[in-house]
């Protein structure tokens, strides 16, 4: 055996939080497993790093919300979380606004007052749009949400630097999951429980994975040897790239990609909100993270700050978002119509089965996964 030296019962492709929920419940059963990830760390894009005593998040803010209890518990046994709730601000050209979009949106934007003043203007702006029916793209769908001006300052760059297209373009179902309140409250999501973990990410993996039936082993490509892995292993998680997998043979699957820059400043407090959304079509990134203010730990006089940027994404290019548009779906359908055929290979994740999901959403598939699997254990 070239790979599997141990006689594993499982090769898990990807160490990021599907793939490591597997591993620890198939160690909890006694079965050993080898997590291969590209990566030179576990966790995934929830990777957390601590610098100058903040704990910085590599690849984009990420709270945890969810209204799953039974997720919500299980994450727990790995962390302590601080409460933290996302009070996002939004900058239009100098202009600043509160997110998700709530009363004190509208008083800021029209000077409204009242639930009916805010719901009577937004009817009035839908209605000169000449909205009626169903919205067929992003754009109809904001506008019949929270109205013109809103969408002009608020949606219409921000999300179309972010997927590198016009909103008319984009379905409408990418806005739906945004809150919209007629009450004033500044809590980004409608989720019961929510919080950051008090020591990073990353900790919960390495608790996560401390066990002597996984090994793990970074800056491993599972595509350089797949035949391989694949002959030598009696069961696989996969949690790549789908048409990857199998070598793109319906074509490529779109994603859109992220780069971040960071900054240090000498600074308690350098802009005064845990996030910023930079709303205006010009400027060239779409939000900026101040990460002290996500668990309010750092050496005093030192903040760090990180820029998000969006970008074409090419398969050199981490793959974050998947363009779930019809083309792509029509698409997709047929990768898990091959995936269906694989007995002995079970896909999963966010790449696996190309669709964005929010931290609590991986975790409970992860766990209906380890549910199947192990049913008559």
């Amino acid at each position: 055996m070239k790979h599997n030296t141990k006689n594993y019962d499982y090769l898990i492709v990807g160490a990021g939080p599907y793939g490591s929920i597997f591993a620890h419940e198939a160690a909890k059963r006694g079965k050993r497993s080898l997590i291969i990830e590209k990566r030179p760390h576990v966790g995934g894009n929830m990777y957390t790093h601590k610098e100058n005593g903040i704990n910085v998040h590599d690849f984009g803010a990420h709270i945890f919300h969810t209204d799953n209890k039974m997720v919500w518990d299980y994450v727990n046994q790995f962390t302590e979380f601080n409460g933290y709730i996302n009070q996002v601000v939004a900058n239009y050209n100098g202009e600043l606004y509160n997110l998700p979009f709530n009363m004190n949106t509208f008083y800021q934007m029209w000077g409204v007052k009242t639930p009916d003043e805010a719901a009577a203007k937004i009817a009035e702006q839908k209605e000169a749009a000449g909205i009626s029916g169903a919205p067929q793209n992003l754009e109809e769908q904001a506008i019949s949400l929270i109205g013109t001006d809103i969408y002009t300052k608020l949606i219409k760059g921000y999300t179309e630097k972010q997927w590198g297209r016009k909103a008319t373009e984009l379905p409408a179902f990418i806005i739906r999951r945004l809150p919209v309140r007629y009450i004033f409250d500044n809590n980004y999501f409608n989720h019961r429980y929510q919080g950051v973990p008090v020591d990073g990410y990353t900790a919960i993996f390495d608790k996560m994975l401390d066990s002597e039936l996984i090994d793990v082993q970074t800056n491993v490509d599972f595509m350089a040897d797949k035949d391989t892995y694949l002959e030598e292993f009696p069961k696989v998680v996969y949690t790549g790239m789908i048409d990857a997998f199998f070598d793109y043979k319906f074509g490529e699957l779109e994603y859109r990609s992220v780069r971040f820059k960071s900054e240090t400043f000498d600074s308690d407090n350098k802009q005064g909100n845990a996030v910023i959304n930079y709303t205006d079509a010009e400027t060239p990134f779409t939000r900026v993270m101040e990460w002290r203010h996500f668990d309010q730990k750092a050496d005093e006089g030192k903040t760090i700050l990180t820029k998000e940027y969006p970008q074409d994404w090419d398969r050199t290019k981490e793959a974050y978002y998947p363009v779930n548009d019809e083309k792509n779906s029509t698409l997709f359908k047929q990768y898990k119509e091959e995936a269906g055929k694989q007995d002995k290979i079970i896909f999963g994740g966010r790449l696996g089965n190309y669709q964005y999901y929010d931290m609590d959403q991986v975790f409970g598939a992860a766990l209906k996964a380890v549910e199947k699997e192990f049913k008559d254990n």
